[in-house]
């Protein structure tokens, strides 16, 4: 086993200039990361210098035995932490050889969005507070929970320190290690309210970036992000998603966001939709959430849909946070989406089913 570690740890810069790429993309079910390497003659720092792969998509649900040919498309790169050196984690997109984006590609119609000139002018910002339950490979339970049962009730493990309140922060500490080292975003982590629960924050990143960097920096770690992994008195777990945009970050920027805010609750059975699987056994009115089928605003208020902190509010600028988005959704369609409707989209009717509080 020292031989193996050996050369798993082994410098290639001393004896040659070939890099290994390891291209990263999502796979068939919406969730699940996929990826493959290759050896390139030297260092890269532009994806598109790189050159374009492809994989067998009829072994990932991305396509049919008969035409399975799926085409990556190199978008982002990031340090390899795994391997170290100048080797590289190359996050990539999904076409079809005739080079139509394929049904799993979400960044292709996110990218259009924040292409707009309208949607540029604004520099929308983003930062993504993603959820995750660490859980046992060989029993699916909650990572430090006694087997088959349950620990005390929620409230001494949020933010906590201590062996019997803090369970997995030797995994969370190297994942955050491994995320600055990559030269992804990350701004934060910390425990959450039920145990075995992690958070961690990337951003503030501009627009189409954010769905990039969240999306690489779930590659190397094994969690669950269903919404409510398990069921009763316990959180869910959610991806609050906090905007701005060069409008709201102004002077006078607060009557902005309360206008963006109008439009999200005119939308809201819209973004519901796009904002994750199995959200409904979440967002129950409880568990500092919003009834699914409700819109509501407030300041400071966290069992609100959407979240004015009092900062922005005291300052009349800033940002607010839609804690709407479940732990699996897509960050390219939670974003974009957003995007689109505070910036391009035009109301005509109510359409959804909002309720704003004044």
């Amino acid at each position: 086993m020292a031989q193996l570690a050996d050369l798993i740890n082994l410098d290639l810069s001393d004896c040659t200039e070939k890099i290994i790429a390891e291209y990263i993309w999502v796979g068939g079910s919406g969730m699940d990361v996929r990826s493959k390497a290759r050896t390139l003659s030297g260092p890269v720092d532009d994806p598109s210098k790189l050159p374009k792969w492809n994989f067998d998509g009829s072994s990932t649900g991305q396509a049919t035995g008969d035409d399975s040919e799926v085409i990556l498309c190199p978008q982002a790169i990031f340090r390899d932490p795994f391997r170290k050196g100048k080797n590289i984690l190359v996050m990539c997109d999904c076409y079809a050889p005739n080079g139509e984006p394929i049904p799993t590609n979400k960044r292709h119609g996110a990218a259009k969005i924040f292409s707009q000139p309208d949607v540029k002018a604004e520099e929308p910002w983003f930062g993504i507070e993603q959820e995750y339950t660490l859980l046992e490979k060989d029993t699916n339970w909650p990572l430090g929970w006694p087997l088959g049962g349950y620990p005390g009730p929620q409230g001494p493990y949020y933010c906590a320190a201590g062996a019997d309140k803090s369970y997995g922060r030797d995994i969370v500490d190297a994942h955050y290690k491994a995320c600055l080292y990559a030269g992804i975003d990350i701004s934060g982590i910390n425990g959450e309210v039920m145990p075995g629960q992690w958070e961690f924050q990337v951003g503030p990143t501009v627009g189409i970036s954010a769905g990039d960097q969240r999306i690489t920096e779930i590659a190397g770690v094994v969690v669950s992000f269903d919404p409510k992994p398990i069921p009763g008195d316990w959180n869910g777990a959610g991806a609050h998603t906090n905007y701005s945009t060069k409008s709201m970050r102004s002077e006078g920027g607060y009557e902005v966001i309360k206008k963006a805010i109008q439009k999200l609750g005119l939308r809201h059975r819209e973004h519901i939709a796009a904002y994750g699987d199995g959200n409904e056994r979440r967002l129950t009115g409880r568990h500092e959430t919003a009834d699914i089928n409700t819109f509501i605003w407030g300041v400071a208020n966290r069992g609100a849909s959407v979240r004015v902190g009092r900062d922005t509010e005291k300052e009349g600028k800033g940002y607010f946070e839609d804690r709407r988005p479940a732990s699996n959704m897509d960050p390219y369609v939670v974003t974009s989406l957003i995007a689109e409707t505070t910036i391009l989209w035009k109301p005509s009717h109510s359409n959804g089913n909002g309720v704003a509080a004044p």
